[in-house]
């Protein structure tokens, strides 16, 4: 029977160089990646090897992703999985990097920004006419879009902070130093305008959004930190 564990993941858009340096540590150890699972990894044990790891953002279309992979074999990467538009690969330890230069990397972090910029923006959009309309109405209307507005905030709220680290790690590479110090501070930005919107807003509409940009800043720090410890004391047991 094969061996299996979970290990977390940092976030690809937050983190995909821990990332890959994990996966890498993991493989000395002879625990080698399949597959992305739930905020994570599956892990099975297999043979000691120095695989380095690398992550690319393509949208496929169908019959393309042959010709697709091969094109990273041909430079010693395999295929190992992929999810949605993410695709891992691994090669042997000194292998050429996928990406080697910045005007690469830039095309590689451009796929996925736009994606997730589009998805964002769209996201917003909508969650704040939703919320305006709460505040706009009363009854049955008010109720039913009180319940779109919270529902539409659980979803925007990370896709808008994913999409902001996307970003990030685009400018970053192109040397935007200024756009990336802006990005760096909209989260803390956002806690302090619902903090005042706690203190000094009328509306219940607005207060409930106040609380739920807290929440949603804070709760998916506390989830993660949780589910690490589970899963190391999991491991380690």
């Amino acid at each position: 029977m094969k061996q299996t564990k979970y290990i977390m993941s940092g976030g690809l858009a937050f983190a995909e160089e821990k990332d890959m340096k994990k996966l890498r540590r993991f493989s000395l150890k002879g625990w080698h990646v399949t597959g992305f699972k739930f905020l994570g990894y599956t892990l099975e044990k297999g043979e000691s090897s120095d695989y380095i790891y690398s992550v690319d953002y393509r949208s496929l279309e169908v019959g393309e992703e042959d010709e697709y992979f091969d094109v990273f074999a041909s430079a010693g990467w395999s295929h190992v999985t992929s999810e949605g538009d993410i695709h891992l690969f691994r090669a042997e330890s000194g292998t050429k990097a996928i990406y080697s230069d910045s005007e690469t990397l830039v095309e590689k972090y451009k796929s996925l920004s736009n994606s997730m910029g589009y998805i964002a923006i769209s996201l917003v959009v909508i969650t704040a006419l939703a919320w305006l309309g709460t505040m706009m109405s009363s009854g049955v209307l008010h109720s039913l879009l009180t319940v779109i507005g919270i529902v539409l905030t659980v979803v925007a709220f990370p896709a808008t902070l994913t999409a902001i680290a996307s970003y990030n790690n685009k400018w970053k590479v192109e040397e935007k130093k200024g756009l990336v110090a802006l990005l760096k501070i909209i989260p803390a930005a956002l806690v302090i305008m619902a903090v005042l919107v706690l203190v000094f807003g009328d509306y219940d509409s607005a207060r409930l959004l106040a609380y739920m940009i807290i929440g949603g800043t804070v709760f998916p720090a506390v989830i993660w930190l949780i589910m690490s410890l589970f899963h190391k004391v999991r491991n380690e047991a």
